[in-house]
């Protein structure tokens, strides 16, 4: 099965859907903001469960609801509540002093005797660090990434790869932040996993292109070169994302609602990635190279000093 997306030829469409989304995305950030959780904001957390009595999720809120007039800090707005279907109840609320936890403990006794099975305390300042050390995480992987296309293509490619990937990231934390979905440690997993896997498909069709040029058929324009290496990929990246969106969705369906940030920030992620590697990365990388015309291949010709065999910058 062949498709023809003419991307080359319609790159003015793809380019500007993907910088309304980038846009809107990082306009959702900045006013919106992210939800951030305990491991980022500092602040308790309880993990109990009731024995001899089932405990609603309405039940603990009204009860905690109660204890905001003396304790603001566990009002509404700013405690999370899950009720696993095992009737494990997670109590996530900003940093408290030791009298006022022993508050919310004995509110939540009033509605039946429980066991304490996990309790979690996150400074503000480890918070902060936490962010600190994320944003480090992720510059550090588009650095090497930027490293290694340059070196194994050119750094035209390193751009193209790099932008797809800011690409990616913004729509996938715009959409965090419009859910208002809690963004803790699995969050900053989600996004390196999105770095590898979008890369991924991006490097195949940067292959298919630098195999094209080095061969492309007599009469073939850059448009048509970098055009035919897209059609010949794209079914292979379709297919390739589809699979894995089933497993994806399994887990959203199936793995509680603590999962639920770390695997929509994978879904969006994923979509994201396989527009962006096809519509996003190529057109860049023909942008940037468009002066060079029919040259292009030049960057990848035989090294007719080394008996025709290929010259490679790295191995891999």
């Amino acid at each position: 099965m062949k498709v023809n997306l003419h991307v080359i030829k319609r790159i003015k469409l793809y380019l500007s859907i993907s910088i309304v989304l980038v846009v809107l995305s990082i306009i959702i950030f900045f006013t919106k903001g992210l939800n951030y959780g305990i491991d980022f904001s500092g602040g308790n957390l309880f993990q109990l469960k009731y024995s001899g009595t089932t405990v609603t999720l309405n039940q603990i809120n009204e009860n905690l609801d109660k204890l905001a007039e003396e304790l603001p800090q566990v009002n509404s707005n700013s405690r999370k509540v899950q009720i696993s279907d095992d009737g494990t109840v997670i109590v996530r609320v900003p940093e408290l002093s030791e009298n006022d936890k022993d508050k919310v403990l004995n509110s939540l006794q009033k509605l039946g005797s429980y066991s304490l099975d996990k309790e979690d305390k996150v400074g503000a300042s480890i918070g902060d660090d936490l962010k600190k050390s994320a944003i480090y995480s992720l510059g550090i992987g588009a650095i090497l990434i930027v490293i290694y296309i340059t070196m194994r293509f050119e750094f035209s490619f390193a751009i193209g790869g790099i932008l797809s990937l800011l690409h990616d990231i913004i729509i996938a934390v715009g959409f965090i932040a419009l859910m208002g979905y809690e963004v803790d440690t699995p969050f900053i997993a989600a996004i390196l996993t999105i770095l590898g896997y979008s890369i991924n498909d991006t490097i195949v069709i940067y292959d298919r292109i630098r195999e094209n040029l080095k061969r492309k058929h007599k009469g073939w324009t850059l448009e048509q070169c970098m055009d035919e290496s897209v059609n010949q990929t794209a079914i292979r990246s379709l297919n390739t994302s589809v699979t894995t969106l089933f497993s994806v969705i399994a887990i959203l369906i199936f793995g509680g609602a603590s999962l639920k940030t770390f695997i929509m920030t994978l879904l969006i992620g994923i979509l994201a990635g396989t527009y962006s590697s096809i519509f996003v990365a190529t057109p860049i990388v023909y942008l940037l190279n468009k002066r060079k015309g029919n040259n292009m291949e030049d960057m990848f010709k035989d090294d007719e000093k080394n008996e025709g065999k290929r010259t490679e910058k790295i191995l891999v």
